[in-house]
Formats: structure tokens, C-alpha cells, sequence
């Protein structure tokens, strides 16, 4: 447990929300020219807000200030979640591309969540 943080990149969570953000976007590639501004441009949003918040919360000076950008990200995993399902059901995306993506955002949280317990930030 030596590893020491010392920029965001350094953050577990980071890392595999970091994968997930690459994985959505390749899986939504194929996405219908109709989703191009909808569903398409949503789940990619949404995805990339989470990276993006454990980064900004990182950077944060206060405890406060970084469970707050920590919180929008677990927020935008949830709606991840749900995009994820909704691009199943709708099927644009196979079975096999929505369940190597849900266990990415569920390892995600589970990490996301670990990483709030060892910064002394419960939410």
C-alpha cells in the first residue's frame, strides 16, 4: 500500500473510470445516425463526467469541496448505468458489450467508494 497519490491519475477509481469512459465510447461508435444527439451524446457526457469529477474533486482544498465533486461523480456513474440498459433494451449495443460495461461501472463504484472510505469522506 506504498503507493502514494500524487496527481489524479494515481487514483484507483480514476483508472477504471478512465476505462469504462474508453469502453463506452468504443461500444457507442455504432450507435443509429438518429442517437448521434440523443442517447449517443448522453451516455458519452455522462461517462466522461465521472473521470472528470474524481479529478476535479482530487485537486479540491477542501474535504467538502472534494466530496462534493466526488458525489457528481458516483451520480453520473448511476446514470451510466441506466444509459447502458437503455442501449440494450434498444439494442445497439449486444449482450455481451452491456455486461463487460455494467461490471466496469459496478468495479467503478465499488473502487469509487473505497477511495471515499480512505479519504475520510462519507457521503
Amino acid at each position: 500500500m506504498g503507493n502514494k497519490v500524487t496527481t489524479f491519475q494515481d487514483i484507483v477509481a480514476w483508472k477504471k473510470a478512465h476505462e469504462l469512459t474508453l469502453f463506452v465510447y468504443k461500444i457507442t461508435d455504432c450507435f443509429p445516425k438518429c442517437e448521434e444527439f440523443g442517447l449517443k451524446s448522453q451516455i458519452r457526457r455522462a461517462v466522461v463526467s465521472i473521470p472528470s469529477n474524481i479529478a476535479e474533486g482530487f485537486k479540491r482544498k477542501s474535504k467538502i469541496d472534494s466530496s462534493h465533486f466526488y458525489n457528481m461523480a458516483e451520480a453520473s456513474l448511476e446514470e451510466v448505468k441506466y444509459q447502458l440498459l437503455l442501449s440494450r433494451d434498444l439494442k445497439y449495443i449486444l449482450n455481451e458489450e452491456y455486461e463487460i460495461a455494467s461490471n466496469l461501472a459496478s468495479e467503478t463504484g465499488r473502487i469509487l467508494f473505497g477511495w471515499l472510505k480512505s479519504q475520510r469522506i462519507f457521503l
